[in-house]
């Protein structure tokens, strides 16, 4: 990253449309930065969000097309940015996708595809802006599922997990070149977010029959999840997610915290500290999810 232009640090946010990606870049504007809001169709389908941002910005937020499935559109999407900032201080890996279904339900394909956007994204994203990068941080927007297994999600969670291995790996070979890694790992969001109403169910759903009831009864965790955060005395607005992003941002280089937890219960946290996963034994009780008689 080069020290050109003027004193106001430089950020690119991907999938910052709507939910967590636009907390992000809102967050990031607020505590001073130059925000390049990445997204899909900014004169098409997200035309809405895009002009909304950028009315809110006080010329500190740029709308910029960028397609993360492309190699091409991020290439270029940087080259635009690098070319009209001069600079650039942090990128958010931030876009996603959910598919939320028995994982027998769905294809091949379907895995795939989610894999795609939710791993492969990354590298496409990192192999753009490194080229344009000698110091600075990139963000990865995680998930708690990567620490505690959950059901109906599980292809969710195989992507997330690819993609956490993959940026831990390449933490530890870009610090040399001066470049930090922050993993920011929110729980579920029910609000403020269309995670969960843009869900892919499976091409497959047949598959799910012999499942019987626990097909029904999993949709309901949804509401469980935010009922424990009340609980907790949790705050839900997802707008949380991005005033973390940038209290951690604030921290001197060095001083930054490797990972930011925002998630119910803090179920991730202890998972990460521990080392290991472990399974959210309430919420798969709720699930009627037992373990297999041994038949001793």
């Amino acid at each position: 990253m080069s020290a050109l232009g003027d004193d106001h640090p430089v950020a690119l946010v991907t999938g910052s449309a709507l939910g967590i990606g636009r907390a992000i870049v809102e967050a990031l504007r607020d505590a001073g930065y130059v925000v390049y809001a990445s997204m899909r169709g900014v004169e098409g389908r997200n035309a809405e969000a895009a002009q909304s941002l950028k009315a809110q910005g006080e010329n500190r937020v740029h709308r910029i097309e960028m397609d993360v499935l492309s190699e091409e559109s991020c290439q270029a999407a940087v080259e635009q940015l690098c070319h009209a900032s001069g600079r650039l201080d942090v990128v958010v890996n931030n876009a996603g996708m959910l598919m939320n279904g028995m994982a027998e339900s769905f294809t091949p394909r379907q895995f795939l595809s989610i894999l795609d956007t939710n791993a492969v994204s990354w590298l496409r994203v990192n192999r753009a802006v490194l080229r344009a990068q000698g110091r600075g941080t990139i963000v990865y927007v995680g998930s708690t599922t990567t620490y505690v297994p959950e059901p109906i999600i599980g292809l969710y969670q195989a992507s997330k997990a690819a993609g956490d291995a993959l940026a831990r790996a390449m933490a530890l070979e870009i610090r040399p070149f001066g470049i930090e890694s922050l993993f920011l790992v929110p729980g579920a969001f029910p609000e403020g977010t269309d995670h969960f109403a843009d869900a892919q169910s499976g091409d497959d759903p047949e598959r799910t029959i012999s499942y019987g009831a626990l097909t029904d009864r999993l949709p309901a965790l949804t509401g469980r999840i935010e009922t424990i955060d009340r609980e907790e005395g949790l705050e839900l607005a997802v707008r949380s997610v991005g005033e973390q992003l940038a209290q951690a941002l604030e921290k001197p280089v060095g001083e930054r915290p490797s990972h930011v937890f925002i998630d119910w219960a803090s179920e991730g946290r202890r998972c990460h500290r521990r080392g290991r996963r472990a399974s959210p034994i309430a919420l798969h009780r709720e699930a009627g999810i037992r373990r297999p008689s041994t038949g001793v």
